[in-house]
């Protein structure tokens, strides 16, 4: 699969498993990718969240994606984005609606958004199920998310 293939399928199925650390423990939870392409992988949580607690702690995280019986993993470091029009677009995207109860209530400080740059990509299928792992970089570089 190439790289605009694998971001097309993130970006066609926004639910994804992400897997953090908290202390020896895995934990793996759904998350809503907000997109995918080569600026990064990215999405948002609160920073209330045990998830971000851990990403603050331990920023090696997996993102385990699933579309069209084909599933890409994502190994690579998590990193805070502070870029205010970022997060204006995903206050105002029609997919985020729900966090406009987030301003409206004042806590929209609380929003994190993270993104995975140079993340190691591998992708599984069915019939590639015995066949040798090909490793892809994706959002190579440490472009403005």
């Amino acid at each position: 699969m190439t790289k605009d293939e694998m971001y097309a399928l993130m970006n066609a199925n926004l639910g994804f498993h992400l897997a953090t650390v908290e202390g020896d423990q895995p934990r793996v939870r759904g998350m809503m990718l907000f997109r995918a392409d080569d600026r990064g992988i990215i999405f948002h949580t609160a920073s209330t969240k045990d998830v971000f607690k851990q990403i603050m702690e331990n920023p090696k995280a997996e993102l385990c994606f699933n579309g069209n019986g084909t599933q890409i993993r994502v190994t690579g470091k998590l990193e805070v984005v502070d870029d205010p029009k970022l997060r204006e677009e995903i206050f105002n995207h029609p997919t985020r609606k729900f966090l406009q109860a987030w301003k409206a209530n004042g806590i929209d400080h609380l929003l994190q958004v993270l993104v995975m740059r140079n993340g190691e990509a591998v992708t599984w299928t069915m019939e590639t199920n015995f066949a040798p792992k090909e490793k892809v970089m994706l959002c190579e570089g440490e472009g403005k998310a």
